[in-house]
């Protein structure tokens, strides 16, 4: 143990490097986003992030999306603690069987109009956990999916980009 210990001292940590991203792409993204928002809802968007049985992978990529780097917040995407305060339902992870009423309450709490975003491949169709006892399915059993973002986990820029696209095809829809 002590020289493990000592040998720590003198080796430089194991660490990947940082993912190189276009500081000016996640700002043009953004601001696509919050131009989508204001257009089609007049406020900012509200998201309700469900964990329905994930590994927390995808919970991961989400919390990145409020670090400092990425900082939704400033593009007027805001996560709220209750589903009548959402446009957004974000459900991550298969549904596993005692999560399942959960869903379905929380999806007749979020008043119209409301989405709902299945992320992750387990969300899509259960991923490694599918055939499991425990295990539903994905959230499109449960409650109807507006948009899927597949990933295992999908990166914070993918995250975005699918909001962009659920926004833009809704006002499309819309018109």
């Amino acid at each position: 143990m002590r020289k493990l210990l000592f040998q720590s001292f003198f080796q430089r940590p194991l660490t990947e490097q940082a993912p190189a991203l276009d500081q000016t792409a996640v700002e043009e993204l953004a601001a696509a986003i919050r131009r989508a928002t204001r257009r089609r809802l007049g406020r900012s968007l509200s998201i309700r992030e469900i964990d329905a049985g994930s590994c927390n992978g995808c919970e991961l990529e989400i919390h990145a999306l409020n670090n400092a780097y990425y900082d939704v917040e400033r593009f007027g995407i805001r996560f709220v603690a209750s589903p009548r305060h959402a446009d957004v339902l974000l459900v991550t992870g298969p549904v596993t069987k005692n999560m399942r009423d959960a869903l379905e309450r929380t999806y007749h709490a979020t008043p119209d109009p409301k989405w709902v975003i299945a992320l992750g491949d387990c969300a899509r169709d259960g991923g490694c956990f599918a055939g499991s006892y425990a295990v539903v399915g994905g959230v499109s059993q449960i409650v109807p999916v507006d948009l899927h973002i597949p990933g295992c986990p999908p990166p914070p820029v993918a995250i975005l980009q699918g909001l962009l696209s659920l926004l833009d095809r809704t006002a499309k829809s819309a018109t």
